[in-house]
């Protein structure tokens, strides 16, 4: 069997994935806060997690692995905007306009991932179906020492309770206390307990616990939910790097605490953050896009899937223009080699040899195009569809139009030919001028001219050239 080795942020170092249980390899995913739009940097972890569960599949069968990804859906920001909305004059109850904006953001979110090509995980727990192994949980926590309630309706985790706090990021509590924002309040005995229930007013979304009504706090959410489908111990948990602290630092004292006799998650893995034109997204840069903004700008979904896939996981990637249409040429290339190929039975060994030693993306890219360039388009079909690539599913931006401009290659390439020797290069500039104007990438180089139609494509404006 495939041998697969996964960076563990806990070892700091690859380790050999070897399950609990090889007839249910279990993986979960920190899944998203449902108030608005899933931005880019959302997605990232979405493709890292969708190859790994595609790998994992592949290696030990498609019944035999389980994958969670949850959806926080009781949170102060998704209060907020039902709030904005009722002020806005909205009908309904604030309840109900809260359950509302979930309702239609896991919508959008189910959407976008799907344009990425993403499978849908096996389990997508909302946290408001798990409140009461919440409360079961915050109640163990407080009978074995590990959390307090405030007399208030606050119930806090004592960090200082668990001994291994801080094993994750590596980092000293007094570290933790000098680089994160600590609320400071007169319920905590100590500056880092943080919360594990809250009480909620009438209004807004609350259950009935034993410290009042109420709703839990963040981190409790995923220890609960994750424990109710996979155990005491699984294999796997994931999400982007700045869940390291405090979340999944969190999630590991609560799960280590209610529940000592097991092991959590075994393997820890974090993707690296996502830049845009080599700086960090930010709205106050104006370089902030959410998912369907790309696509409604015309970027495939398996374009921005294969632009993801070209950087490492746990490395920064940065979005880029010149990334997207030199991924959408590659893929177009790709599904011209393949269409009316029938795949080959398994993916090649190079291929999975790459994904499986620490979900090496590029690795395996690079070795698709050695089959390209061999035109091995069987091998490269089945190949790509490892790395969730050149589905059906996912092809239908390319349908009906792979344009054939191998006569506007000819005639720019003469042109230049003859610019080169009488130096006037003014009908070489006309045609380039009016390719680009037709949504067409020019390229050039010694040996020839590649044109490669873009996202903004009009074939119509090619008759005038």
């Amino acid at each position: 069997m495939t041998t697969i080795k996964l960076h563990n942020t806990r070892t700091r170092g690859k380790e050999v994935l070897n399950p609990i249980n090889p007839d249910d390899v279990r993986l979960y995913l920190c899944g998203p806060t449902v108030y608005d739009r899933a931005h880019l940097g959302n997605a990232r972890p979405v493709v890292v997690f969708d190859v790994l569960y595609r790998l994992l599949r592949h290696v030990y069968g498609t019944d035999h692995v389980t994958y969670a990804r949850n959806f926080t859906d009781v949170d102060d920001k998704i209060n907020a905007t039902a709030l904005a909305r009722k002020e806005a004059g909205a009908p309904g109850t604030l309840e109900e306009l809260v359950q509302e904006r979930t309702e239609e953001t896991i919508s959008w979110y189910l959407a976008d991932m799907a344009e990425l090509g993403a499978l849908e995980p096996d389990h997508m727990p909302r946290a408001t179906a798990y409140i009461p192994q919440m409360i079961a949980m915050i109640e163990e926590l407080i009978a074995k020492g590990h959390a307090y309630a405030d007399g208030a309706g606050h119930v806090l985790f004592s960090v200082k309770s668990y001994k291994d706090y801080g094993a994750l990021s590596g980092r000293s509590v007094d570290d933790m206390i000098a680089g994160a924002r600590v609320e400071v309040a007169d319920n905590k005995r100590d500056p880092m307990d943080f919360v594990l229930w809250k009480p909620s007013t009438d209004e807004l979304p609350g259950w009935d616990s034993p410290w009042g009504r109420g709703r839990p706090g963040w981190h409790i959410e995923c220890s609960a939910m994750s424990h109710e489908l996979f155990g005491d111990s699984f294999d796997i948990h994931g999400g982007g790097n700045d869940l390291m602290f405090p979340h999944h630092e969190n999630e590991i004292a609560q799960s280590c605490c209610a529940h000592p006799e097991g092991d959590f998650a075994k393997i820890w893995l974090h993707n690296e953050m996502l830049q845009v034109e080599g700086k960090k997204m930010s709205k106050s840069l104006g370089n902030f896009f959410t998912v369907r903004d790309l696509l409604d700008q015309g970027y495939p979904g398996e374009v921005i899937r294969l632009v993801f896939l070209q950087t490492h996981y746990r490395k920064p990637m940065d979005w880029t223009d010149k990334k997207a249409k030199e991924a959408e040429a590659t893929l177009r290339r790709w599904r011209a080699l393949t269409t009316g190929i029938n795949p080959a039975p398994t993916a090649s060994v190079a291929v999975i040899d790459a994904l499986s030693d620490d979900l090496n993306t590029a690795g395996a890219l690079a070795e698709l195009h050695k089959l390209a360039s061999a035109e091995t388009a069987a091998d490269l079909l089945t190949s790509a569809r490892l790395l969730g690539l050149l589905t059906d599913k996912m092809g239908t931006w390319s349908q009906g139009e792979n344009h054939d401009l191998s006569h506007h290659e000819k005639s720019l390439f003469d042109a230049r030919q003859v610019a080169i020797e009488t130096k006037d290069f003014a009908e070489v500039d006309r045609l380039k001028t009016a390719l680009i104007a037709a949504g067409v990438e020019v390229r050039m180089s010694k040996t020839g001219v590649e044109l490669v139609p873009g996202p903004s494509f009009d074939a119509s404006k090619l008759d005038a050239i």
